[in-house]
Order: structure tokens, then C-alpha cells, then sequence
């Protein structure tokens, strides 16, 4: 079956549809979650906490219809009931870049891999946006991890789709650069559907308008501030939610 084509980039996007996975999924045999109904809704910031090896990542691949490794048992659906798959944007923990490529050419990898109208002019800005505007011509290779991820997030935004699945996307960056680039993330993605993975609570706190916890007993959500994304840090909500979170998933009382 075809996979829905999204938009071409710089194009108005269809409204961003409300994701919903439900079911159970087994790998090796052994159950990683049952009974799992995670929502996430349209146009917003979903965040995803908990511990290594409970799902967080498969659940990504789920929706982005990539191999798994495992067996799926439920329900993927988008509230416009269309097909999830091939309107999607991913940014998987590693780079995934592209070696023999340099940072333009990995930028605009999904375009030309599509047959699509290079947008040279939009992919620079965003290179430019991420700090690279004086390594577009460099190859993976010369760059450091940081830099590395930061020519993945300005691929995943160059695909301009109204879902984005983001596993650990700042995970490799330092503090000031981390903060640059989520407040990168959240303007370029306005009124995208986004789920993001990630272990740092202060990350969920900052840019989540629900945040979820996925342990071994299940998921629970964690209510989040009233005070709306992206979040100052030095705010009482922040940081009375930062302490709420660590709790949570330490299995105590949020």
C-alpha cells in the first residue's frame, strides 16, 4: 500500500492530526508493555519519560512504521483516520547521517531521495539556525557528536511533516546549546504533532503540554503546569514540576 504523501516543503500543511497507539507488544517472546493506551495530541508536545528498556523507542518505530524486531498487537490511528505512516518526520537516537554526504546534502537527504525541488535556500537558513552555517560543506566525519545531532534535528525539520517523533534529539548537546535547540524545535514545529523521548525531566518540563511516564507497571501521566511551553526555568511551576517528575519516576507520589 502507498503511503500518504505529505506536503512538499514550504507548502500549507493539512492540520495535524491526534495520534492514539493501544495494545500490547512482545519481543523475544517476552511482553515489553500490555495494555498500553498512550494519546497524543494534535498540534502539541507530548513528552515520553521512564527508564531504559520499556518501550519508549519501539513505540516511536511503531508509529513511524519502521522494524521493531518484535510483535505488535493493537491499534496505531490518527484522528483524520488517515494512515500515520508517510507523514512522518523521525529523528532516531543516533545521527543516522548520511558518511559519504556532507551537511547540505545530508540536510536535504529526504527531498532528493523523494525526486522533490531541492529547497537549498530553506535548508541553509536551518543549517545557519542550528550554528553550521561554516561546515555546510563538511562531511560527517569532521564534525563532533553535537554537531552530528545537529544536523539530524535540521534534517527532521527540513521534511516540514505535521507529525514529528523525536527520540532523545538534544541528548548529545551541552546546556546552552540544548536550550538553543529546543527553542529551535518548538517555534519551527508550531502546530505539529510531536512526541518526544527523552530521560531528562527538565527537557519534558520545558517543552511538554502532557508528559507521560512508561515503566515496567505501566504508563502514567504526570499533570503538567498550567503555564504554557517552552517553560522558563527559573519558573516556580518549573521547578516545583522537576521535582514532581523526579518523584514520579522514582515510583514515589508525584
Amino acid at each position: 500500500m502507498a503511503e500518504t504523501p505529505a506536503s512538499a516543503p514550504g507548502s500549507a500543511l493539512a492540520p495535524a492530526p491526534a495520534l492514539r497507539l493501544s495494545g500490547d507488544f512482545r519481543h523475544a517472546g517476552r511482553p515489553l508493555f500490555s495494555g498500553l493506551d498512550l494519546p497524543v495530541e494534535a498540534g502539541r508536545w507530548t513528552c515520553l519519560l521512564g527508564p531504559s528498556g520499556v518501550g519508549k523507542s519501539t513505540i516511536l518505530r511503531l508509529f513511524a512504521d519502521l522494524d521493531t524486531g518484535g510483535t505488535f498487537d493493537g491499534e496505531i490511528s490518527a484522528s483524520d483516520g488517515a494512515r500515520v505512516a508517510g507523514r512522518v518526520a523521525f529523528m532516531a537516537q543516533t545521527d543516522l547521517l548520511a558518511p559519504w554526504l556532507d551537511v547540505m546534502g545530508n540536510v536535504t537527504l529526504g527531498s532528493r531521495l523523494r525526486g522533490e525541488r531541492v529547497d537549498r535556500a530553506r535548508a541553509r537558513d536551518l543549517i545557519a539556525r542550528v550554528g553550521l552555517a561554516d561546515h555546510v560543506e563538511k562531511a560527517p566525519a569532521r564534525l563532533s557528536g553535537g554537531m552530528r545531532q545537529r544536523v539530524a534535528l535540521a534534517r527532521v525539520l527540513m521534511e516540514d511533516r505535521p507529525i514529528v517523533l523525536l527520540d532523545e534529539p538534544f541528548a548529545a548537546l551541552d546546556a546552552r546549546t540544548r536550550a538553543e535547540m529546543q527553542d529551535l524545535a518548538f517555534d519551527t514545529l508550531k502546530d505539529r504533532t510531536v512526541l518526544l523521548v527523552t530521560h531528562d525531566p527538565a527537557e519534558a518540563v520545558r517543552l511538554g503540554h502532557r508528559i507521560f511516564i512508561l515503566a515496567e507497571t505501566g504508563l502514567s501521566e504526570v499533570e503538567a503546569p498550567a503555564l504554557e511551553p517552552v517553560r522558563p526555568v527559573e519558573a516556580r511551576e518549573t521547578m516545583d514540576m522537576q521535582v514532581r517528575l523526579f518523584r514520579a519516576l522514582r515510583g514515589e507520589p508525584a
